[in-house]
């Protein structure tokens, strides 16, 4: 198999320790280096001191790995984006000719499962993009929530996408989304979309019995756990979506599609906001970490 994993991530599987899985696309295509290295590393550091054990995920000269070291993730920092961004049907390609690649939710949920990890934590997911009624632009991260066992913790999905045409995909593929304390769907730099979740859950321990009792009845699928960005870092949601707006147009003027989008829409943002969206971006990780890292704990009994 196409994939290996850190002695470290391989003993606590093995012992039933709460693993938490991260992405590498965020390392290669989210920041800057060495913004983005900095990041990754207070992430693990973040799962660490919470009781849990940090693996992130990439594509190394063709191999999968699970539990990327602190040298591997400095390579990937400085790579960045001359590291292709790899989903299900790049796979193949990727394996075959011996390559590097940035793991996307999707490919980090396929390798994480692979693994044996149950638990995912990111930024915010990918979804059905704004005009998808004539590009049918729509993330194969929904169509991985649909089908692999993997309980992915973020902060919504990212607020460049249609959010309702979103949830609608999610419900067809059967995906139950949680609220994380909240009724409201984060959306992702700021707290408040509009948009109900399907259950509001109360804590960690609550939301470990819900992945507990999918798994048992044998459900395939993800579960989607949302958790918003910690209020004194939340942008405002009026000002955010002006500069996503304008990011939009200049998208379309560019004629920017297909897997480019999101890497052009959140560097476009960031500098529109002069900084404020990727501080917000590093904040919301730090915040799912933690409580991914919670749900973990209580989901193994540690």
């Amino acid at each position: 198999m196409n994939l290996r994993m850190s002695l470290e991530v391989e003993e606590a599987i093995r012992e039933g320790k709460p693993v938490v899985a991260l992405e590498s696309t965020i390392i290669s295509h989210g920041m800057p280096y060495p913004q983005n290295v900095e990041t990754a590393l207070a992430v693990e550091k973040g799962i660490r001191d919470h009781g849990g054990i940090p693996a992130t995920i990439g594509i190394i000269d063709g191999v999968g790995v699970a539990g990327m070291s602190p040298e591997e993730i400095e390579e990937f920092g400085k790579r960045g984006q001359t590291i292709p961004k790899v989903s299900r049907r790049d796979l193949p390609y990727i394996f075959a000719s011996k390559s590097w690649g940035a793991t996307t939710v999707a490919t980090t949920m396929i390798l994480a499962a692979k693994a044996g990890i149950e638990f995912f934590v990111t930024g915010g997911i990918g979804g059905v993009h704004r005009g998808a009624e004539t590009t049918f632009d729509v993330s194969a991260d929904l169509e991985e929530l649909g089908r692999t066992n993997v309980t992915v913790i973020c902060a919504g999905a990212k607020a460049i996408l249609d959010l309702p045409k979103t949830l609608e995909v999610l419900e067809t593929k059967g995906v139950p989304v949680l609220g994380f304390q909240t009724e409201e769907l984060p959306a992702f730099y700021s707290r408040s979309s509009g948009l109900k979740v399907d259950y509001k859950i109360k804590d960690a321990a609550e939301a470990a019995e819900i992945v507990r009792a999918k798994r048992n009845f044998g459900l395939d699928g993800g579960v989607l756990i949302t958790n918003p960005i910690p209020e004194e870092y939340a942008m405002d949601e009026t000002e955010i979506n002006k500069v996503i707006e304008e990011a939009l147009v200049e998208m379309d003027e560019r004629h920017i599609h297909g897997k480019e989008c999101t890497p052009f829409l959140l560097a476009k943002i960031a500098e529109i906001t002069e900084g404020k969206s990727l501080n917000a971006n590093i904040k919301l990780v730090l915040n799912n970490a933690k409580v991914g890292t919670e749900i973990a704990k209580e989901y193994y009994g540690k």
